[in-house]
């Protein structure tokens, strides 16, 4: 491998996943951020947090999309979607719809969000409250996102796809389009945080994926809904190889500007309740901290950052594969798997031509 390239992208990131807390009032079996009880001191203040919006509209044009844990635990979650809205830079907002009261969706119609992705893991009450730990936050979720859509609030439902809920997606998606849902994306299950220790019981092998992500394509050419598949980047692989097209927007313009597969660190970043700067919130790899260091300079020249967006870099038969520009494999399951973020993605069965072809020699 040739080392640590350096180079420069002056025009940031596309979106940028901000944990507001680790905060929830959820127990989600496959919790990336090991949700915590109460809010952490270390979190960034109200003011940290505004310059932090601030010093990014100074450089790039990013979606930002406010996280956690659970964002609306929060007090300023909202004012601070107000300031980036005001900005200039277009919100979203990721919850678990459990707190969404009247007054909350009034509040989050009035701050200028324009997205509020809510999680149904699940076609039923039973396998989403399992799934996420806490009886009744299938309904409360449910309830939270009709409240949603009375007001006219754009609601995307994402669906973290395990073997629980695998053999539901047909239901799960006449759910979403029967709420008015303007996208449904699928989210692949990655090994970290809580995900660790259920990955051996709950994650679907190999084989499954490929048949979950060719059932996406297909439903993208039937359904007037946007369809994704997130931390699924051989989806789109699949859709170069079965000729469908990417699941047209609605609703949301640059909410569905993704054009191919991992984008951590090139076209995606997270930032941490207290400032760490991640590749994506899945690959647990510190490269920075907001509080000591402009986003700006992480981006443009972090090392690792640098790596991530040489697809002629990456190891194994995701460096040989003729579709690496379009994929890139998942360097969070490649990092989980081995300790090397450009290491082969480790659940794709995919074999590269170049590979089959070494093979046959």
């Amino acid at each position: 491998m040739g080392g640590h390239p350096h180079t420069t992208q002056s025009t940031g990131p596309r979106l940028i996943f901000w944990e507001l807390t680790p905060k929830c009032n959820l127990k989600c079996i496959h919790c990336r951020a090991w949700a915590q009880d109460e809010r952490s001191s270390e979190e960034l203040n109200e003011e940290e947090a505004r310059a932090f919006l601030d010093s990014v509209k100074q450089w790039a044009d990013p979606i930002i999309v406010l996280t956690g844990g659970e964002p609306l635990y929060r007090p300023d979650c909202l004012p601070l979607a107000r300031h980036a809205s005001d900005l200039g830079l277009m919100v979203a907002l990721a919850t678990n719809g459990t707190l969404i009261t009247d007054s909350i969706a009034r509040d989050i119609q009035a701050s200028g969000v324009r997205r509020v992705s809510i999680s149904l893991d699940g076609a039923d009450a039973e396998t989403h409250d399992t799934f996420r730990g806490v009886p009744g936050a299938y309904d409360a979720a449910i309830a939270g996102l009709k409240r949603l859509r009375e007001i006219g609030v754009s609601v995307q439902v994402n669906m973290t796809v395990a073997k629980h809920n695998v053999d539901q997606l047909d239901e799960a998606l006449d759910k979403a389009l029967a709420l008015g849902c303007d996208a449904f994306h699928i989210f692949c299950l990655v090994p970290v945080g809580c995900g660790l220790q259920i990955a051996e019981t709950q994650q679907i092998e190999g084989e499954r994926y490929e048949q979950a992500l060719t059932w996406l394509a297909r439903k993208s050419q039937e359904v007037d809904i946007n369809l994704r598949a997130t931390c699924a980047p051989h989806y789109f692989r699949l859709l170069r190889q079965t000729g469908a097209k990417v699941s047209p927007p609605h609703g949301g313009e640059r909410l569905h500007a993704a054009t191919r597969g991992c984008l951590a660190g090139s076209g995606v970043c997270f930032v941490s309740n207290r400032g760490d700067v991640q590749p994506c919130g899945y690959l647990p790899l510190v490269v920075g901290n907001v509080r000591r260091r402009n986003l700006r300079d992480i981006w443009n020249e972090s090392p690792e950052f640098a790596l991530l967006r040489q697809p002629d870099e990456l190891k194994g038969k995701c460096g040989c594969c003729e579709y690496r520009t379009l994929c890139m494999g998942c360097r969070a399951r490649a990092y989980a798997a081995t300790g090397d973020f450009m290491d082969e993605e480790p659940f794709c069965v995919y074999e590269p031509k170049l590979a089959r072809k070494a093979g046959s020699e």
